[in-house]
This record gives structure tokens, sequence and C-alpha cells, in this order.
């Protein structure tokens, strides 16, 4: 049996919240969609879809502030909308831990292509289980979706997750930044390879015990990363 994917667009701008319920629908999404930031966060929690489209400028809770609050609720893809354009919006919107983001004005065929890009992302099967994975004191569970360094949980975004995970399976193996990408981005993704370097800084962060001088997240000059496991 076919399940329908679920979307929510919480946009204030009418004539683009129909593009994007029309664009969504005829991609095959069921699709929610609010006016404004309380009823926006309302419908994501009630309705928990699985993919969120956020404008950044909203009435009342703006976008930002609904991106902090949702993230610590689910690990469905947010994908922010900016009417600014500025690396500050974008910087922040990542680090509240939204998945991606598209600045206005933009293409509703890059959109979407965006879109397709963040569903690709793995999702657990019903009935499987995935064994802990382990090196040194860090540990990562992928079935429960948390990390631990020692006796320490890690709080992770979602793409830090998968990062992690992606190392984590890998000890040893060199990724370039776009095979990084395509792995956790999707081959479609439109943007610059150096939101690979951003998340690998905030990885650092948080399982290195010196960030600067990394033990674990190995940079090599010219290719990419490598994980020492």
């Amino acid at each position: 049996m076919t399940t329908t994917r679920s979307a929510l667009v919480v946009e204030d701008e009418e004539n683009l919240l129909e593009a994007l319920r029309y664009n969504l629908e005829r991609d095959g999404y069921s699709t929610l969609t609010a006016a404004d930031g309380a009823a926006g966060l309302e419908t994501a929690r009630t309705a928990q879809p699985d993919l969120i489209i956020l404008d950044v400028m909203l009435p009342g809770l703006d976008g930002l502030e609904i991106c902090r609050i949702l993230r610590r609720e689910t690990d469905a893809p947010i994908l922010m909308l900016t009417a600014k354009g500025e690396e500050i919006d974008r910087v922040v919107g990542l680090e509240l831990g939204a998945d991606d983001y598209v600045a206005k004005p933009f293409s509703m065929r890059e959109l979407m292509a965006r879109v397709r890009a963040l569903m690709r992302r793995p999702r657990r099967q019903a009935g499987s289980r995935s064994e802990p994975l382990r090196a040194g004191p860090l540990t990562l569970d992928p079935e429960a979706h948390s990390a631990w360094l020692g006796d320490d949980e890690l709080r992770l975004k979602p793409r830090e997750f998968d990062l992690l995970t992606l190392f984590m399976r890998n000890p040893g193996r060199a990724f370039t930044r776009d095979q990084i990408l395509e792995s956790l981005w999707g081959h479609n993704y439109i943007g610059d390879a150096r939101t690979v370097d951003v998340h690998v800084r905030w990885l650092r962060a948080k399982i290195e015990a010196e960030p600067s001088s990394p033990a674990r997240i190995i940079t090599i000059r010219g290719v990419g990363y490598r994980f020492e496991g």
C-alpha cells in the first residue's frame, strides 16, 4: 500500500502559499498550510508532517523561532524561505536546525529540486534494527537517533547526526565535500560545498577535545575529510 507523504507550508504571502501547495500536491504530497507562526507551529505539532517549508518572516512567531522549537520535537526536514537572502539568515537558520534554505525570489523548479533532495534522506524501516556504532568514547545508535561521548549525550542537529553516522560507518575513508553533499543532501542539491565545512565545524565542537586541533575528523587538504575511528 502506498503511503502519501505530507507537507506543511507556513507562508503569509497568499499567492506564494497557493503556488507551493499546487506544486507539492502535483508532486504527490498531502499539503497543509498556515499563514502565521502560531498556526504553523500548532499544525506542525498536531499533523506531524513529513516535510516543513517555513518562511522566516511571519506574523507572530517568526520562522527562526518556530524552527528552533520544532527541531527539538521532530526530525522532519525543514526548508526555510528567506526574503532577504542575507548570509546571517542562512547561517542562523542552519544553526537552529534547518536542513536547507531558499532565498526569495526563487524558481519553483529549484525549490522542488531541493525538496526532492531533502526527502531522499534515509528513514528508519519498521522492524529493522541497526547496531550501535562505536569509536573510542563515541557511541552512536541509529535506531534511537542518539549519540554519546562517554557518559554525556550529544545534542546533535539532524544533519550533524547524519554526518557523524556517515563518518562512523566508514572509518579511515577519505570523503570529498561533493561526496558528503551527495550522500547527505542528494545529488540534486543546489548550494555551496562550504555547507559541509560549516557542519564539520559544528560537529567538531561537540566531539573533539580540541576542535582547533581535531583528532577524530581530519582535514585532508585538497580532498575533504577522514574520520579516525
